[in-house]
């Protein structure tokens, strides 16, 4: 969803740098291979998180929900060459498809998947984190928030994408819509946990910044 009015959020997207060709590969065989194309995070919004990486310069990532591994490709560009970025996704099929694209780029040695449930598999996971992509189901963000928050590093950063929800957080909500409900209760969490300080940016369905104390 565009928060934008069309012929303004035009003039955006041409004033922001261009995807790197493989990105635009990706998202092309991507549109034409695989379900539900509208999940990649899009030329626009995945040069947001290519540059708040190159800004945070994280030498450790994590990414809860690969798809087809367009962001996580976005977020590697900021990453120290000495640095790692694990990503998580629960559905199989996709993994030699992300495998690809990761390998034909410069960042295939250290992007490294992990396919099943984000909340067995986060708990295992040794690293401190940098900056941490939260992208998946939306009735477990919080979930995955409790999960990584003490495996941030002091100023590290917590992406969190699709917060607006297509403005369904603003309308009367469906007592059966589970993800709009966990929706408003995530960003509740996020604006009054002292841990953090949060900043909603409407950008493209919503992208919160979260950048702990």
């Amino acid at each position: 969803m565009h928060f934008l009015p069309e012929a303004l959020d035009t003039y955006v997207v041409q004033h922001t740098e261009k995807e790197p060709e493989l990105l635009q590969q990706l998202s092309r065989e991507t549109y034409q291979k695989i379900l539900q194309p509208r999940m990649l995070s899009g030329p626009y919004q995945g040069r947001v998180l290519s540059m708040l990486s190159k800004l945070i310069g994280p030498k450790n990532i994590l990414e809860i929900g690969t798809y087809t591994g367009y962001s996580a490709l976005c977020l590697a560009e900021g990453m120290q060459k000495s640095g790692a970025l694990h990503t998580i996704d629960i559905n199989e099929e996709l993994e030699d498809f992300q495998r690809k694209y990761f390998d034909l780029s410069p960042y295939g040695k250290q992007i490294h998947q992990h396919i099943g449930d984000a909340t067995q598999i986060i708990p295992n996971l040794e690293e401190k984190f940098d900056l941490v992509f939260i992208d998946a189901d939306k009735p477990n963000y919080s979930t995955y928030f409790e999960l990584v928050i003490d495996k941030m590093n002091p100023g590290g950063i917590i992406l969190s994408d699709n917060v607006l929800w297509s403005g369904k957080v603003i309308e009367k909500v469906n007592e059966e819509d589970i993800s709009t409900k966990a929706l408003l209760a995530y960003n509740q969490l996020l604006i009054e946990d002292t841990r953090v300080e949060t900043v909603l940016l409407p950008i493209r369905d919503g992208l919160t910044i979260s950048r702990v104390v």
